[in-house]
């Protein structure tokens, strides 16, 4: 391994603890990002320049080591942590958190593109829909009415689509299953949506979009077949319970992020010494010629 290979080892090692910086960094910024999930960076060392090969051993000849210089490390991942952050109360009726698995599922009505997310900081459009913070509208059974019962057609929530006659509506609520109540003005009430979870086999897959929304939905595999194909009722087959008036917090956990931080901090500078002695001993080698 020469000299110049050492430097490449030191830029490898400010390279991947630049990014390990970064991934620390995001953490701590979105420590109040409402379901927020942190992530972790992980390492691996790069290709080693083989300078003698293993052997078996023979009749006359013991087995004997190989010899190997490694050129680096590189950044081998970046994993996020899934686990539930707590739950804070609101008070407002259309915070919902998932208080367990399971994601919320949202369409944006321009592209029809589907999305899930732990944000439930929902509110009503102009239009009844319930929506995201960004518009995205929320998905589940819809349809039901004071004359109608709530059947499996899966679609953008809407609500106070059908009251009664000669009755407006007053109130809306929604259990742990998800379950939307209307109450209307007439003193009667129905059930007119639910609020659908889904969960997937390999949450890894999912891709963060920003806005606190995850792409990728298919390739993590959605379980029930499809996304909300069935079998997606809150607080059953493996889902978490719906809260109505709370949102989920961010599962930042500062104490082990500053621990991190100085982690990478120190790795970095180290990164830095590495190159710093590499380029003095160079310049120790030109001189030698000079001299």
């Amino acid at each position: 391994m020469s000299l110049i290979d050492t430097l490449n080892t030191g830029v490898s090692a400010l390279t991947s603890f630049s990014t390990g910086l970064e991934v620390v960094g995001n953490d701590i910024a979105n420590v109040n990002t409402v379901g927020y999930k942190s992530s972790t960076a992980s390492f691996e060392d790069s290709f080693s320049n083989t300078l003698k090969s293993s052997a078996p051993s023979s009749g006359t000849q013991s087995s004997s080591s190989a010899v190997q210089v490694g050129t680096g490390v590189q950044v081998s991942g970046v994993t996020t942590d899934y686990t539930q952050g707590a739950l804070d109360s609101t008070g407002v009726t259309t915070d919902l958190a998932v208080s367990g698995n399971g994601f919320f599922i949202v369409k944006d009505a321009s592209s029809l593109a589907q999305y899930a997310t732990r944000d439930g900081q929902f509110r009503l459009d102009s239009n009844g829909y319930l929506v995201t913070q960004g518009g995205q509208r929320v998905q589940g059974y819809v349809g039901g009415s004071s004359s109608t019962p709530l059947g499996t057609t899966v679609g953008d929530i809407q609500i106070g689509l059908n009251p009664p006659a000669n009755a407006s509506l007053q109130s809306i609520a929604i259990d742990t299953a998800g379950n939307v109540v209307e109450s209307y003005s007439d003193g009667t009430s129905a059930t007119t949506n639910k609020v659908l979870l889904q969960n997937f086999s390999d949450t890894s897959a999912l891709m963060k979009d920003g806005n606190n929304l995850y792409s990728g939905l298919a390739a993590a595999g959605p379980k029930g077949g499809g996304i909300l194909a069935g079998g997606n009722t809150p607080g059953a087959g493996g889902l978490g319970s719906i809260q109505s008036g709370s949102l989920e917090s961010s599962n930042v956990d500062l104490t082990q992020e500053f621990s991190n931080l100085i982690t990478m901090q120190r790795s970095f500078q180290a990164g830095a010494r590495l190159i710093t002695v590499s380029d003095t001993v160079l310049d120790d080698v030109v001189n030698l010629k000079r001299s």
